[in-house]
């Protein structure tokens, strides 16, 4: 391994401490793990692709007309099952 060094601020120190904590893992181990969940990403498609995903997907399931202006009504009636 490679000792380096890098600066956090607090509030991303305080979080993994209590990731590292919760995981029984050191501070170094959960900033790694994260490091390489990181890298292991690059191959995530770029942003104009997932628009073209998306758009691909528009409209190929039926549901409701009127959704995007009664989304909050159908939530309700949902949770109130």
């Amino acid at each position: 391994m490679v000792r380096t060094q890098v600066q956090l601020t607090a509030k991303q120190v305080e979080r993994i401490k209590a990731i590292a904590t919760r995981r029984r893992q050191s501070m170094a181990e959960v900033v790694r793990e994260a490091i390489d969940a990181m890298l292991e990403g690059k191959n995530r498609p770029d942003l104009g692709e997932l628009r073209q995903r998306a758009l691909a997907l528009a409209g190929k399931y039926k549901g409701k007309k009127d959704l995007s202006a009664r989304h909050d009504d159908y939530l309700s009636e949902d949770f109130a099952r």
